[in-house]
């Protein structure tokens, strides 16, 4: 019963909450005992707050007898370590900041813990969010759930593995190059990179067109949830000023939907499994009444060298001038060093070329977004990737052809260059070896929440995720 409460989704502990059948301190009490009992396997958390949120759990109790309570009341929500909450230390999965202490909170924290949510815990990224996996010198290695072999993905790798292990309720993430949706696909989540603009940053973060933050949950209707409760305009964040999104009716089912799809988006090497998995299930969506129409786009390596070279003149510029130093580099993790190195200086020129490659991109994706309700392809082109792997030494061979091991496993972040897409990774399978497989559904731009209600009508058409019978094997 216990591991049932750490499963179950928002939406039904918010109505049990409301019905007086449950409480918010149960539900956290299983998820602490969840927690001692299969943390050590996975190594999913930086810190965690057993009083705060205990005390905080019996306020959420207060609040729904007394009539008050918030839209997010109780429901647990894990931080990752590199989002900031003022008087909480935040380490970005450094050694050089193991003791920097935030003196300001950021909108989505500030909006989650405004709307009731409980942060009982942050969880481990890579150093400065550097990997699409999740290890570090400070906090270890962070393993999947689903097979401890490989890795949940990153740099959000922490939340979602707490997710997946009946940890938490909800977790919140950030994505420059698919550090959201990479472990989503990894641990059979779904994950949300809204809009460029929807959900408020802070800077430098929201002048950067590739970043954003979001959440990742269980299933759609949660991801909802919470999007509603962190997206709109904030001070802080001019890009966010945008007119808030009208309500849209639900998609009730598939009929009459056409869903636009690429296997490879024209180069990308994909494992048997991660094929074989997208294809059943775009038939079990054309099953359910969808159209579908196989799109050409063609792609290229140069997306690589267009997402570094973006990622070098914003990101990369910003650490070397912080973490650059001479004496910093022995305390900095291996691939952390690589990225400093191989994102030296960028040439007006290379700017330039950049954003005309994010404008290709967009010159054959918009077309097509004209004419379909959503674009599909695969979220990851590998999930087995082993949890300790280095693109800064070790190879990766998909499909027995070696690929860049820094940018090549994964489809995410041509939809980073296109920002104003928003786009949704959802579960479709797992591989021989039990590591979850995904696909990303892509929509026009600003039209975030039309995207999570169609995505929401694929859901109901796929099996069912962490039921009773479809839970990782921990503890």
């Amino acid at each position: 019963m216990s591991d049932d409460l750490c499963y179950a989704s928002a939406t039904e502990l918010l109505a049990a909450f409301r019905r007086g059948e449950l409480s918010p301190l149960e539900v956290l009490e299983a998820q602490i005992a969840r927690r001692d009992a299969v943390n050590s396997e996975i190594n999913a958390l930086a810190f965690t707050f057993d009083e705060e949120a205990l005390a905080a759990a019996r306020k959420a109790e207060q609040a729904y007898t007394q009539g008050t309570a918030r839209a997010l009341e109780g429901l647990t929500c894990a931080i990752k370590d590199e989002t900031y909450i003022a008087g909480q230390v935040t380490t970005n999965g450094s050694l050089l900041l193991r003791d920097a202490v935030a003196t300001t909170t950021d909108p989505v924290p500030e909006r989650l813990l405004a709307a009731g949510a409980i942060v009982h815990q942050r969880t481990c990224t890579p150093e400065f969010s550097v990997a699409s996996y999740t290890w570090s010198r400070l906090w270890g290695v962070t393993r999947n759930p689903w097979n401890r072999e490989y890795t949940p993905g990153g740099s959000t790798g922490g939340g979602a593995a707490s997710l997946a292990a009946g940890m938490t309720t909800l977790s919140n993430g950030t994505d420059i190059g698919g550090s959201i949706r990479i472990p989503a696909s990894q641990c059979g989540l779904v994950g949300f990179k809204a809009s460029y603009g929807r959900v408020p940053e802070i800077f430098p973060y929201n002048i950067d067109p590739y970043c954003h933050h979001g959440v990742l949950a269980r299933n759609v209707p949660d991801l909802a949830l919470a999007y509603d409760c962190v997206a709109g305009p904030h001070l802080c964040d001019i890009a966010s000023q945008l007119p808030r999104e009208s309500a849209v009716e639900p998609v009730q089912d598939l009929c009459g939907v056409t869903l636009g799809y690429s296997l490879d988006l024209g180069f990308y090497e994909l494992d048997a499994c991660v094929r074989s998995n997208t294809l059943d299930t775009l038939a079990r969506l054309a099953d359910a009444g969808a159209t579908l129409i196989e799109v050409d786009i063609q792609l290229g390596d140069w997306v690589i060298e267009m997402a570094r070279t973006h990622q070098g003149f914003l990101m990369g510029t910003m650490l070397r001038q912080n973490y650059g130093a001479p004496e910093q580099a022995e305390q900095l993790c291996d691939y952390t060093r690589w990225h400093l190195e191989h994102t030296g200086d960028v040439t007006p020129e290379q700017v330039r070329w950049a954003n005309e490659r994010a404008n290709h991109i967009w010159a054959q994706l918009g077309p097509v977004l004209a004419k379909v309700d959503g674009f599909i392809c695969p979220t990851v082109a590998s999930p087995e990737i082993a949890a300790d792997f280095d693109y800064s030494r070790d190879q990766c061979v998909i499909s027995g052809k070696p690929v860049d091991a820094n940018k090549g496993w994964f489809l995410t972040y041509p939809f980073n260059a296109v920002g104003r897409c928003p786009v949704l990774s959802m579960p479709t399978g797992f591989s021989a070896r039990g590591v979850p497989t995904g696909m990303q559904l892509v929509g026009s731009p600003y039209r975030d929440r039309q995207l999570m209600a169609l995505a929401a009508a694929c859901e109901r058409a796929l099996p069912r995720w962490f039921g009773v019978d479809r839970r990782p094997a921990l503890g």
